[in-house]
């Protein structure tokens, strides 16, 4: 198997404020929210990072989008560092949380061509692109409605569409089905599942084991912010 994703060894701390040592009821001002994490991704895999909410699964996955740099070790993505090269690896990465606020007032036709004039796509290529994204997702008949007008699974699916507007070949989503009704959660994990046939590489966190099971090929848990086990789903099942 061809390794896309290589993560080394990383450590990420933060300085909590008054109000986030209350919220996280600890009279220590560093929290180590990854700790000494490594693992590895290949083409066309779905791997899951499965663990408790607090457990370092978004810290992790914002270190591999260059949202934030480890402390310390490494992240390379097609043999480029987060830490040295982050703009290649930002070409070659799609990217979804539920973090990404939209603004209200632009409609997702106008937000799916900006998005794709960032990355350089030419106006034929995008256009194809937006075709196929927005039937696939059944934005069509809401691509005029301002995002602030739409329906929480629409954004969301809005959001998915933009993200994978450069068609990344490594596509990494935090928590991709939270907040999202049965039927729209099928859509998003049904056309995953297609793009690991696809040749992609994707990693996603989640704290649902029954999300991992649907979709993931390999799993790591993490706890803590540490890697406690990583191994393939059906390994894992049989108590190996």
């Amino acid at each position: 198997m061809e390794k896309t994703v290589s993560v080394q060894n990383i450590s990420k701390t933060f300085t909590l404020s008054k109000k986030q040592q209350k919220i996280e009821q600890s009279d220590e001002r560093k929290k180590i929210a990854v700790n000494g994490l490594s693992f590895d991704a290949y083409k066309g895999e779905i791997f899951g990072l499965l663990g408790p909410n607090g457990a370092g699964k978004t810290t992790t996955l914002r270190c591999i989008s260059t949202l934030i740099k480890p402390d310390t070790g490494d992240i390379t993505i097609d043999n480029y560092s987060v830490v040295k090269e982050e703009e290649k690896v930002r070409s070659v990465i799609g990217f979804l949380t539920s973090d990404l606020k939209l603004e209200n007032f632009f409609t997702p036709n106008y937000l799916f061509d900006y998005f794709a004039k960032l990355h350089g796509i030419d106006e034929e290529t995008s256009q194809l692109r937006k075709t196929e994204l927005f039937s696939r997702f059944g934005i069509d008949k809401f691509r005029e409605v301002k995002v602030g007008e739409l329906s929480t699974g629409m954004r969301q699916k809005v959001q998915l569409a933009i993200s994978l507007v450069h068609n990344p070949d490594i596509i990494i989503f935090d928590e991709p089905t939270n907040g999202l009704d049965v039927l729209t959660a099928r859509v998003v994990t049904d056309y995953l599942k297609e793009l690991r046939d696809q040749g992609k590489t994707i990693i996603v966190s989640t704290h649902i084991f029954s999300l991992v099971e649907k979709i993931c090929d390999r799993v790591g848990i993490i706890i803590e912010g540490r890697l406690k086990v990583e191994d393939t789903l059906d390994h894992l099942l049989q108590g190996g």
